[in-house]
């Protein structure tokens, strides 16, 4: 029975932690999700020099308060799964780790000279809106859309590339050397903020056979926009309608995304239940 106890401690805390489908586990989601935008919102308001002066003890309290909180955090993630090692070295382990690392390095940086590095460190905080990627359940059919559209998207790059190759240099030959166009380059550089609808204008056609030959590209650009958006959405449709997952987390790698009639996980092997 003793052997048992801890098991079970275990798979409660689990459950709260890394599944979001039970009271306590939506209770907690929505708990650290408050502390995450809190603490965001705190660092932000902390940049700003006339409010630091003003709150600055106040906000560096408030932040020592929420790095204990999501410390106290990761180590109950770390105590809750079966192989906390897989879940350490895992993305989102990567990314919980490196939003706690700046608070204690900020420690040994004492003085006026390192006060640009503790500044600096700080920003390192932000990482933590990465940890909203806990709460986004649909994240694997949507991972598998993108990755479905790599290749797709990988053409349709290489062809926009080659067209702003063609119409940088028909444009370098109409202006003729003149009006920005003094190289191919210069040339393609503009056809791609052209292509792109961002037009810097720094750069621009005088000749009448230039502007018709922009106005081709800014046409293409229009049409262009469309293209690997039509695309990703296809494959998202495709991978929700074949989408059929168990909402829980795998209890040794915290790994989602399992079938609905899976017994074990198949990222590590361990069984989905207890």
């Amino acid at each position: 029975m003793e052997s048992d106890q801890p098991k079970d401690w275990r798979f409660k805390l689990h459950e709260v932690i890394y599944e979001s489908n039970t009271p306590a586990g939506k209770a907690f989601d929505v708990g650290l999700l408050i502390a995450i935008f809190s603490s965001i919102i705190v660092v932000m308001l902390d940049s700003v020099q006339s409010i630091h002066l003003k709150y600055g003890k106040l906000f560096n309290i408030t932040e020592w308060i929420f790095a204990a909180l999501f410390t106290i955090e990761y180590i109950l993630r770390l105590v809750s799964i079966r192989k906390p090692i897989k879940y350490v070295f895992s993305p989102l382990g990567i990314i919980d780790l490196v939003a706690l690392l700046p608070s204690y390095l900020s420690i040994f940086f004492i003085g006026a000279q390192s006060l640009l590095v503790f500044r600096a460190l700080r920003l390192l905080r932000v990482f933590r809106i990465f940890k909203l990627g806990h709460f986004l359940t649909e994240i694997n059919f949507l991972t598998t859309a993108l990755k479905n559209s790599v290749r797709k998207i990988s053409i349709f790059l290489l062809t926009v590339l080659t067209i702003t190759v063609i119409l940088g240099s028909v444009m370098y030959l109409v202006e003729k050397r003149e009006n920005g166009f003094s190289n191919i380059p210069e040339s393609i550089y503009w056809a791609i903020v052209t292509i792109t609808t961002v037009g810097y204008g720094d750069i621009s056609p005088i000749t009448p056979l230039g502007k018709f030959v922009a106005s081709v590209v800014m046409l293409i650009g229009y049409a262009i926009i469309a293209v690997p958006t039509g695309i990703i959405t296809h494959d998202i449709a495709l991978a929700a309608r074949q989408k059929k997952e168990l909402p829980e987390s795998c209890p040794s790698c915290s790994r989602e995304g399992h079938d609905s009639d899976a017994l074990f996980c198949k990222y590590c092997g361990s069984s989905l239940f207890r």
